[in-house]
């Protein structure tokens, strides 16, 4: 099962030939993490039942990038409606996960386009120890159903 987190480009996210920026592309796939996977504030999380982490200033939790990678296939334009950012896990250790994002055109544009796929590794720390935690059971719970197989990357 794969979670459909919708992202809305902004102007600023083109480069000088009107694409959007590697850099910024890391960014796109943060806040759909974030969005899929964090309690924020507002409480407005996409997927309500994958929501589990606490991201919020003092958590007992942080979230700690170990590995990022990206294999771009084409370039994304400007677009005004949002991307369609498909998140899964494509793995569940003790005290990471790999959380695995496919980037599409927006929904209902057809053809539909593969923009780009890639992996985040991310790793759970105690705050307080500033040590791995292990995941879990509530965080387990949650995120068993979205977990499916890893990124085949084209390149390796």
């Amino acid at each position: 099962m794969k979670l459909h987190v919708p992202i809305r480009l902004r102007w600023s996210d083109l480069d000088a030939y009107g694409h959007v920026n590697n850099a910024e592309m890391l960014r796109l796939l943060e806040e759909a993490r974030i969005l899929a996977f964090w309690v924020t504030e507002d409480d407005g999380a996409i997927g309500a039942s994958t929501a589990v982490l606490d991201g919020r200033p003092g958590a007992a939790t942080l979230t700690l990038i170990a590995r990022q990678e990206i294999e771009y296939l084409a370039p994304v334009p400007y677009l005004r409606q949002p991307l369609d950012v498909r998140l899964w896990l494509g793995k569940l250790g003790g005290a990471s996960l790999d959380v695995c994002y496919e980037v599409y055109s927006p929904e209902g544009v057809v053809p539909e386009l593969l923009y780009a796929r890639a992996n985040t590794t991310i790793v759970l720390v105690d705050a307080a120890s500033e040590r791995p935690r292990r995941i879990n059971d509530t965080e387990r719970a949650a995120w068993t159903p979205y977990l499916d197989a890893p990124i085949a990357f084209a390149r390796r």
